[in-house]
């Protein structure tokens, strides 16, 4: 049972993304099914998932326990996907999301039934009152309202929505933001930070009366040290209001602009939701009615939930008559939309795809590079490893596969999972894996070190091509560097020999990227592989990794220039 101690919304903030507490769930359920959730069985499950295929992070933390109730105890406990008392045990809403059909529909229905207070989450004697509203509802019911919400709106304003009695009250304070915004034209970032430092001080006025500034994270009791702390933790409330959100597939998302919107053909189903799910929370002290309420697979009803709803859907969209339709199923109908959908969005994609091989998005992708740089965007990650999926798309021919995941208009939606390369390239003769990271210093070498050998190692394992592998990072710590000279130089059986692991700074592959785009016709994947060939033969030749980096960088310069 977790605390509301805040006076801010509190939305779960693990897993980051939730696809990826699909599989953890799974494991959960098929190794520890019916035991009793204690210190023993959580070791055990991170002993398990450390040897898992999809693991990604550290498998042997200072706190096993610890972190695995970090990682079933919020999102997979909150939302209803397990049960953990008396024993372990996954729920209708669990099972349906593990080894359903529509993993974004009961996700949907489950956010929807989030609500604060519950018997999950309390209110203390000074959060007492506060708390009347199912958040993920009432962000979606903003949403429609307003149009679209700023990450920005979302962190100052948004966040304060703990009662949905005050919903026209917070509308109406963004509305106030956005003409603000007029009167700070190149001022904006100043303009965010007032306005934010301000609420924070209006809605802990007490707390700051009192002298009550040190939090659990810190001896420091400074007021400057309180405001960041609560700026973090809205900032990654934030975060994870919007991943949820864009996952149940009604959301869309403008990601320089850092806003979400309800999808044009969603419209429809989110109208529906807002006049429908009740705004109240239920069961609030009665845990027995909330988990049978909670863990239903089939509350709260959703317009796709409707049979002839689903035929309008279909014949809009689809080459369909009512009398094709009518005698079918409403899963089958189902079924029939989501073929549809992913045809649609593999035809966005094709189209993107050869949009960018023409060279037609050179300098937009050139200046997203940049923009990422200058932390423009609201998740960087995930756009640099879809930019850089576009660049290598544009730099020559082959079957560049990018293992981020699009939504269902064909954008970026998340990154791709810790058991493969970033992306992949497939070329006649030859494989070549990608790796992107925006990682720096020290932190950068613990966390892709081992990943990215490992990666191109299954790559090669799996393609049976010779294999080659960029690691592109804004830039290279040199211990990285240090890391792939010495496993290019030896021999390793499970990579099959040396390894061919290239590490590049963005500014050296944006140049690769500039000479392809000025050469006098398409470069041919022989040219990328010639290059790598000098690259991989230099690691015998050079002194150290410093002179080997060195010529990496006069190589990569000069791709092309002379040719």
């Amino acid at each position: 049972m977790a605390v509301l101690r805040n006076k801010v919304l509190f939305f779960t903030t693990s897993p980051r993304s939730p696809q990826k507490m699909i599989p953890e769930i799974r494991l959960l359920h098929e190794k520890f099914e019916g035991k009793e959730w204690n210190a023993y069985s959580q070791e055990a499950f991170i002993d398990e998932l450390a040897k898992s295929s999809f693991f990604e992070g550290n498998g042997s933390p200072s706190d096993k326990a610890f972190s695995a109730r970090d990682r079933i105890n919020r999102a997979p406990k909150a939302l209803g996907f397990v049960d953990l008392q008396p024993s372990i045990s996954l729920t209708e809403a669990g099972k349906a999301l593990v080894y359903g059909k529509r993993p974004q529909e009961i996700f949907l229905r489950q956010l929807l039934k989030y609500q604060l207070p519950s018997p999950y989450h309390v209110e203390n004697g000074d959060t007492s009152g506060s708390f009347c509203v199912r958040p993920y509802l009432e962000i979606l019911r903003l949403v429609r309202t307003l149009e679209y919400l700023t990450f920005d709106e979302i962190k100052i304003f948004a966040l304060q929505l703990t009662d949905y009695h005050n919903f026209d009250t917070i509308k109406n304070m963004i509305l106030a933001f956005r003409k603000k915004k007029e009167e700070y034209r190149g001022k904006y970032k100043k303009l965010v930070d007032e306005t934010w430092t301000s609420a924070i001080k209006e809605l802990y006025s007490d707390t700051i009366a009192s002298g009550k500034t040190k939090t659990r994270e810190t001896t420091d009791a400074s007021l400057k040290k309180f405001i960041s702390t609560k700026k973090s933790n809205m900032r990654d409330y934030t975060d994870a209001c919007f991943r949820y959100l864009r996952y149940t597939g009604l959301i869309s998302i403008s990601h320089k602009n850092r806003s979400i919107s309800i999808f044009a053909d969603k419209i429809t189903e989110a109208d529906f939701i807002l006049a429908n799910v009740d705004r109240n929370p239920v069961f609030v002290t009665d845990s027995v009615q909330y988990k049978q309420h909670l863990f239903s697979k089939d509350t709260p009803v959703l317009y796709t939930d409707n049979k002839d709803n689903i035929i309008d859907i279909l014949m809009k969209i689809g080459s369909y008559t009512k009398r094709e339709l009518s005698g079918m199923e409403l899963e089958k109908l189902k079924d029939l939309r989501d073929d549809i959908v992913q045809r649609h969005k593999e035809a966005v994609i094709h189209e993107q795809v050869a949009e960018i091989k023409s060279y037609a998005l050179y300098s937009e992708i050139i200046d997203t590079f940049n923009e990422i740089i200058s932390d423009e965007y609201y998740d960087a990650p995930l756009m640099f490893e879809y930019n850089t999926w576009r660049a290598m798309t544009m730099l020559d021919g082959g079957d560049i596969k990018g293992n981020f995941k699009f939504d269902d208009s064909g954008q970026p939606l998340s990154t791709a999972q810790g058991n493969m390369p970033d992306i992949e390239c497939d070329y006649s003769d030859y494989s070549m894996s990608v790796e992107v990271t925006l990682q720096s210093g020290q932190r950068q070498y613990e966390t892709e070190g081992e990943p990215v050998a490992r990666h191109y190692g299954q790559l090669k394992k799996r393609s049976g091509k010779d294999t080659y592998c960029l690691f592109i990072a804004p830039n290279i710590n040199p211990a990285v560097v240090a890391h792939f000279f010495t496993l290019n130089r030896t021999n390793i059986s499970y990579y099959g020999g040396k390894s061919k692991i290239v590490p590049l700074d963005l500014d050296l592959f944006m140049k690769l990227v500039e000479n392809s785009y000025n050469y006098s016709t398409q470069p041919k994947s022989s040219d990328v592989r010639r290059l790598l060939d000098m690259i991989i033969n230099k690691v015998d030749t050079s002194e150290n990794e410093t002179e080997w980096y060195d010529y990496i960088q006069e190589c990569a310069s000069n791709w092309l220039v002379c040719s």
